[in-house]
């Protein structure tokens, strides 16, 4: 296949539009998305052969101010060239800004750091001594413009590595000695590039919480309460941390269902019931003690002595503990509804059991509850718009359904 070829994109989808981003179906045509990529990417100019297909890894919105879209170009694998990583960023006003892993402007030091002979040179500098050209890097997740993760490895030695904004990294530090002081484990913080926005973190063994939810070999809803109970009885940060932004959340959540949902009277009734429960509860809501903020099952090992260990806690400071319990209550719910087979029937018995023992432990009103697991149901189904795959319309239209039926 020559370079100026079609290339198909999947998953084959309806280009969203969005009158303030006049552009934006654009970057859902495979053979433009390609081509542009060529034409913007140095890195990409001479390749000769497009890609057997590309594959749209992620995709967030913001109606009517930016689209970005990262993606993954792979080839036949007779023509034995790797796997491409390149996003697309569009903004009001602007021509469509390119860019190709592991060099995004947003993050300054994930080149250095994904790239093994660099990241030699950063382990030794702020982490310890290795010996030259010894060190494995591999990309655990990449969110442009925003983070991610990588895994350096030198003989038995294994660090995750979370690679940010340079301003974002006080933010993670204080979130590690926060949660440090919990009764959960948690990695040990290794190392520190600040202006590079690199933190290395020491790996834990232990098994993925989601899996194990899926297998019927959960924790004890007790261990993750206990932890829990332990992180909210610490003090305030004194750091000038701020707390979690529930209503930015909100209304990000708001705008993309406004915005992607309403062509038919029976989505805009349910957006607009939905957002009538919700929107008293966004305005009144306010911290209370120190929380994790983002708490579910992916985020969490359970370890060979039993204990948990949190994993990503960058959102630890102010909070509030219903909202945490809330949260892994919505992940289930979702999990519940659109998980395979047993793995959906296994996520909504531990949905009941851990409920009923947070309820029963706290004496919690399920009303308050509720509220706290709608809205973070409202926005984990916002999942559905940024994966943009087959379905997507009916899993979002569906997962609000969810909400509603909770709120009434």
């Amino acid at each position: 296949m020559s370079a100026s070829s079609a290339v198909p994109l999947y998953p084959e989808i309806t280009p969203p539009t969005d009158a303030g981003l006049p552009e934006l179906p654009r970057l859902f045509d495979g053979g433009w998305v390609w081509a542009a990529a060529r034409a913007n990417l140095a890195s990409l100019a001479g390749w000769d052969v497009a890609p057997d297909h590309v594959v749209v890894r992620q995709f967030s919105h913001n109606p009517g101010r930016s689209g970005t879209v990262s993606y993954l170009a792979d080839w036949d694998p007779e023509a034995s060239l790797p796997s491409v990583i390149f996003t697309c960023r569009l903004d009001a006003g602007r021509p469509p800004a390119f860019s190709s892993y592991p060099d995004d402007r947003a993050l300054p030091g994930l080149p250095r750091a994904a790239r093994a002979d660099e990241a030699v040179g950063l382990v030794n500098r702020h982490v310890f001594r290795v010996p030259r050209r010894t060190l494995r890097v591999d990309m655990v997740r990449y969110r442009p413009g925003s983070r991610a993760v990588l895994r350096h490895r030198t003989g038995r030695i294994r660090l995750y590595v979370r690679v940010m904004r340079p301003a974002a990294t006080p933010n993670l530090l204080s979130a590690a000695e926060i949660v440090g002081r919990s009764e959960f484990a948690a990695p040990r913080v290794a190392g520190c590039w600040e202006d590079g926005g690199v933190v290395w973190l020491s790996e834990i063994p232990g098994r993925n919480v989601r899996e194990l939810v899926r297998r019927r070999r959960p924790p004890h809803p007790e261990v993750l309460l206990d932890g829990l109970a332990s992180l909210w009885a610490l003090p305030l940060p004194s750091d000038g941390r701020r707390p979690f932004d529930l209503q930015g959340a909100y209304r990000r959540a708001k705008r993309t269902f406004r915005h992607h949902l309403g062509s038919d009277d029976e989505e805009r009734r349910i957006v607009d019931a939905v957002v009538s429960s919700l929107e008293p509860f966004a305005r009144s809501w306010g911290p209370s003690v120190t929380a994790h903020n983002d708490f579910y099952d992916d985020q969490m090992l359970q370890l060979p002595d039993g204990r948990v260990a949190l994993v990503d806690f960058e959102e630890a400071g102010p909070g509030d503990p219903m909202l945490d319990v809330g949260n892994f209550l919505a992940h289930l719910r979702w999990a519940s509804r659109f998980g395979r087979g047993r793995r959906r029937a296994a996520s909504g018995e531990y949905y009941h059991r851990f409920r009923s023992a947070a309820l029963d432990r706290h004496g919690w009103s399920e009303r308050e509850l509720g509220l706290r697991e709608g809205i973070c149901l409202f926005r984990v189904a916002t999942n559905a718009i940024r994966r943009l795959d087959q379905g997507w319309r009916e899993r979002a239209v569906s997962g609000l359904a969810m909400v509603d039926a909770l709120l009434a």
